[in-house]
């Protein structure tokens, strides 16, 4: 019997979901992983949710296809439609970091400790984890996995305080021993020297050369960063 599959970002975020949890997936298009969790028995209630009626009509067709009832589908923008006594489990996936640190700041019940964050920007990830370091979220793992060739940051989050530097913005804060971490770390830092480029290239604005002071310390706090993680993870002769 063919058996639904997911991919590695959304696999990943299965891993973690609690069994047993009252789950919601916000932004869930085709409802994938609702689906997969259902299938499996891994939650005790689902909610699937998307902002747009198309998406929303792909996930029904989802669990259709598959032979699963009892998903709750609606129709909201972010988490304005879920109650907090709803879900214990909650997953933001495959948005922008700025616009899942958006659906979190209209609902301020997510950091009372009592929800777990299952989080997966695809893109201003540092944004996102500025965004739960700066207001009452804190961090508790990470992970990347890679998707076609592109390395994506999983992670979780619940109530609480995690202080983040402005390197571990962009670098991450529990990623030492990701086996992954190197790369990572590589790519923010050619991405951040092409910015810090760009803006020696540009105008003599004194804007430009505060941006460039900042990078250049982000720089610094990312080969430290780097300079940590072959530590860990290499062992010397």
């Amino acid at each position: 019997m063919k058996q639904l599959e997911l991919t590695p970002r959304l696999r990943q975020l299965a891993d973690w979901v609690p069994d047993g949890a009252m789950f919601a997936d916000i932004g869930t298009d085709h409802a994938l992983l609702p689906v997969w969790l259902v299938l499996r028995g891994r939650v005790h209630g689902c909610i699937a949710s998307d902002l747009r009626p198309e998406p929303l009509r792909r996930a029904k067709a989802t669990a259709k296809l598959w032979g699963v009832s009892g998903i709750v589908f609606r129709l909201c923008d972010g988490l304005s439609g879920i109650r907090p006594e709803e879900a214990d489990t909650i997953t933001i996936a495959g948005l922008g970091g700025e616009n899942i640190a958006a659906i979190l700041a209209k609902a301020p019940w997510t950091r009372d400790g009592k929800h777990v964050l299952l989080l997966q920007p695809m893109t201003r990830v540092e944004t996102l984890r500025r965004y739960l370091s700066e207001n009452g979220y804190a961090i508790r793992r990470e992970a990347l996995v890679q998707e076609r060739g592109i390395l994506y940051p999983v992670m979780e989050a619940s109530g609480g305080e995690t202080r983040l530097t402005p390197g571990q913005w962009y670098g991450g804060a529990k990623l030492l021993q990701d086996p992954l971490g190197d790369r990572y770390l590589i790519e923010k830092i050619i991405r951040l020297q092409n910015a810090l480029a760009g803006l020696n290239r540009g105008s003599r604005d004194p804007g430009n050369a505060v941006k460039a002071d900042e990078l250049r310390d982000i720089l610094t706090e990312l080969l430290q960063m780097r300079e940590a993680w072959r530590h860990a993870n290499c062992p010397r002769n």
